[in-house]
């Protein structure tokens, strides 16, 4: 602490970004200041949150970097996001990309769906909320206009020509004039001009009805309908026709909410929500938010809108876009809608959650009250893994007044049974478990459920009672021929318990018995994954830890090494006597 308190009294006043660092070193958040000096002194002066409070207990030490001006350290703080992709920065580390439509402007273009946009003279359109969204639009209008499908030229047309969806340039020529007539009525429909393409749509239906073409008829009916269908979506719009995206966000028990609608061709067609903890004050972290928005996403509209309490003058500094503020008319409207939706956003979770906490709550009160236990605050639940008795594990999971406690999570690898035992094995991995809490006065649990029946609920208890003096609840999870959790059963002798399927207290039970089992599965497939590679190289003769990485990486796998000639072997110096015993051991 005297380190932090002289490295803090050294800060200077001026622009930068501060790395805060644990224990061991780890960058756990990265934040940017106008003045370093104010903003780093703050997280250990005054009261927080208990949020930013858990972060700031976790500060041992922390860095900072000196830039020039304020719009530098906004740029230079999703670059280090980017670098260490710290513990505290939740949502703005995932790197989000949106997708695009690309209209590629090849020989024979075609239309596909990327989230990377490149200086490759193609025409990008978006960004879309989503992949569905996206692909939404494509789908229609790959129906409307017959550009190529495939990624690579065939030699021979494919089923889209004989559907009138492809012109066929793999076996007809195609003329460039036809193409840029398909690419400006594809560049008018996705700028937004839907209405003339739908007018023209409905002259062929009409038309091809009079020729009594009645399925092609029907084909541009549908065609007409999913043009409608997106249409329709058009809630809100500005006679404009200007690309913008509107931000707004909602701040509440330290979690930040934003809301982004996408505004295209004038015409309000999506939205997109973020919900995350936030560390700083909110306009800093809600500008942080939107500048990394525009790092992953780099096809920008014509303008931002931005509520009034944020500095837009670095935004507009970096992205050289007009970004308003709007005091007046649709456009406010249109940010205080992003703004209420926010809120009403963060609101819904917290009422979920107030909801499911209850929910909780009341489902270990009334299994507590069942089980003739009282209320189970700590549960520690077990589960066996094998494969015909390889690589046996046992996993444990926690929860905690109803809750996955996951830093308290244990695995065991079993030392000493043989073969498949599940009983044995969970006499085996419960000694363990409760000898290390006596060991190091640990909190017993105030019920243990382990993964099976009669069998496995006697051999824990006979652990428990007769080897380590313990007197602890125990109960068994049984299955039913799905592997979906069937029946509790419990006492001595044990015996079922009457648990309604739809209840509170059933589905706790059922959350349980499926995390104690993908913990044990996914600890059990690391383990045995590890063997099939090593063990094979570790009993041939010859073969030394150093031996052994040189051949996995020269050849990359065990089935190469046993395919490989002499000549192979001898590249990475190893001679041919060796060489054979290595292939004799592994065939």
């Amino acid at each position: 602490m005297s380190l932090l308190k002289e490295k803090l009294s050294l800060l200077p006043d001026k622009p930068g970004c501060y790395l805060m660092k644990n224990t061991e070193g780890q960058v756990i958040y990265v934040g940017k200041a106008k003045i370093l000096k104010n903003r780093v002194r703050s997280y250990f002066t005054g009261s927080h949150d208990a949020k930013t409070q858990r972060l700031v207990n976790e500060i041992s030490d922390f860095e900072y970097i000196i830039t020039d001006s304020a719009i530098e350290a906004l740029i230079l703080e999703n670059n280090l996001i980017k670098k260490y992709r710290p513990k505290y920065n939740i949502m703005l580390k995932d790197d989000k990309t949106y997708p695009y439509i690309k209209l590629t402007l090849d020989r024979h273009p075609r239309l596909e769906i990327t989230r990377k946009v490149k200086k490759d003279k193609a025409k990008y359109f978006g960004p879309y909320p989503n992949a569905g969204a996206a692909q939404q639009v494509k789908r229609l209008l790959d129906k409307i206009y017959p550009l190529r499908k495939c990624k690579n030229i065939k030699n021979r047309v494919c089923l889209y020509y004989h559907m009138g969806q492809c012109l066929g340039p793999c076996e007809y020529p195609v003329k460039k004039e036809n193409y840029e007539e398909i690419i400006n009525n594809i560049v008018r429909f996705l700028q937004g001009d839907y209405k003339n393409i739908k007018e023209e749509l409905q002259e062929k239906m009409e038309k091809a009805a009079e020729n009594l073409e009645f399925e092609r008829a029907k084909e541009y009916r549908d065609q007409i309908y999913g043009i409608e269908a997106i249409m329709n979506k058009q809630a809100i719009n500005l006679n404009d026709r200007v690309d913008r995206d509107i931000f707004g966000y909602h701040v509440d028990k330290g979690w930040m909410c934003v809301q982004v609608f996408f505004m295209r061709q004038g015409n309000l067609i999506e939205r997109e929500v973020s919900i995350f903890p936030y560390y700083e004050s909110d306009e800093e972290f809600f500008l942080s938010f939107v500048t990394q928005y525009y790092f992953e996403n780099p096809v920008l509209p014509k303008e931002i809108l931005l509520p009034n309490n944020v500095d837009k003058e670095l935004l507009e500094e970096w992205l050289q876009i007009k970004v308003h503020q709007p005091k007046r008319g649709q456009k406010k409207k249109l940010v205080e809608m992003a703004m209420i939706n926010a809120s009403n956003a963060l609101n819904e979770k917290f009422r979920l959650e107030e909801r499911n906490d209850s929910r909780t709550l009341q489902a270990i009160e009334r299994l507590g009250e069942k089980l003739g236990i009282g209320i189970l605050h700590r549960i520690e639940a077990f589960d066996n893994s094998y494969i015909q008795g390889v690589d046996p594990v046992s996993a444990m999971v926690v929860f905690i007044d109803g809750k996955p406690d996951k830093s308290s999570y244990r695995k065991y690898k079993i030392k000493s049974v043989e073969g498949p035992d599940d009983y044995e094995t969970m006499r085996e991995v419960i000694r363990r478990r409760y000898t290390r809490v006596l060991k190091e006065g640990l909190n017993l649990p105030d019920l243990i459920i382990v993964d099976g029946g009669i069998g496995q609920i006697k051999a824990a208890v006979d652990v428990l009672e007769n080897e380590l003096g313990l007197f602890v609840p125990v109960a068994g999870l049984q299955k039913d021929e799905k592997h979906k959790t069937s029946v509790l059963v419990m006492g001595n002798p044990p015996v079922p318990l009457e648990l309604e399927r739809n209840s509170q207290e059933f589905y706790l039970l059922q959350r349980i018995q499926d995390e104690v089992h993908r913990f044990a599965i996914s600890f059990h497939r690391k383990t045995r994954s590890k063997s099939l590679i090593s063990s094979r190289l570790d009993v041939i003769p010859g073969i030394g830890p150093k031996r052994k990485r040189l051949l996995l990486k020269h050849f990359g796998s065990i089935e190469k090494i046993k395919v490989a000639d002499l000549e192979e072997f001898r590249k990475i110096g190893i001679g041919d006597k060796l060489a054979k015993t290595i292939k004799e051991n592994l065939t």
